[in-house]
C-alpha cells in the first residue's frame, strides 16, 4: 500500500463520483437528498474551484480511494466552513487515511481563515462520526446552511484552533 495525497485534478471526477456512490449503496443510503443524488457529485474538481474550498484525494498507486474536503456552504455562519464529500472505499478504512483526510481539511479551513467546521451525516456512517467525536466536533440539534442534503440527520460542528 502506497498512500498518496493531493489536491483533486480534472481527470479525477467519474472515479471519486463512483467511491462516493459505492460507499452510499454500500450503507443502503443512496436516496434523494444526499450526495448520491446531487448532480456537485459528478463535477468535484469544478465545484472545488470555488474560493476558500478545497477537496483532498488519497490514493493507493494512483487509484483513488477516497477523498475529503471543504465548501463555503451557502447560509452557514460567518467563519464557518463545511467538512464535505467525506468518503474512504471500505477496504481502506480503519487504517487512518480518513483521519489523514480530515486533518488535511482542518488544516486547509484553518490556514482559510475558518473559525468553525459543520458537517452533515448520518447514523449508518457510525464508525465516521465516532472519529467526528474524536476529533473535538459535538452534536448540533438542527442543520445549518443550506446543503440541499435534507435526508441526512446528523449535524455537528467543530471550533478551529
Amino acid at each position: 500500500m502506497s498512500i498518496t495525497y493531493r489536491h483533486i485534478e480534472p481527470q479525477d471526477n467519474a472515479e471519486i463520483a463512483e467511491v462516493i456512490r459505492k460507499i452510499f449503496r454500500e450503507h443502503r443510503i443512496d436516496m434523494p437528498g444526499t450526495v448520491y443524488t446531487d448532480p456537485t457529485t459528478d463535477r468535484l474538481y469544478e465545484l472545488f474551484r470555488t474560493p476558500k474550498s478545497v477537496y483532498w484525494v488519497a490514493l493507493d498507486d494512483g487509484v483513488i480511494i477516497g477523498g475529503c474536503g471543504i465548501y463555503p456552504t451557502n447560509g452557514l455562519p460567518d467563519g464557518c466552513v463545511e467538512l464535505v464529500k467525506f468518503y474512504v472505499a471500505a477496504e481502506y478504512r480503519s487504517k487512518g487515511i480518513g483521519n489523514a483526510l480530515m486533518q488535511r481539511s482542518i488544516s486547509s479551513a484553518a490556514e482559510l481563515g475558518y473559525t468553525q467546521m459543520y458537517l452533515e451525516s448520518f447514523p449508518e456512517l457510525n464508525k465516521a462520526v465516532s472519529m467526528y467525536l474524536r476529533n473535538g466536533f459535538a452534536y448540533l440539534p438542527a442543520a445549518l446552511g443550506n446543503s440541499g442534503h435534507f435526508a441526512c440527520n446528523i449535524w455537528m460542528v467543530k471550533q478551529l484552533p
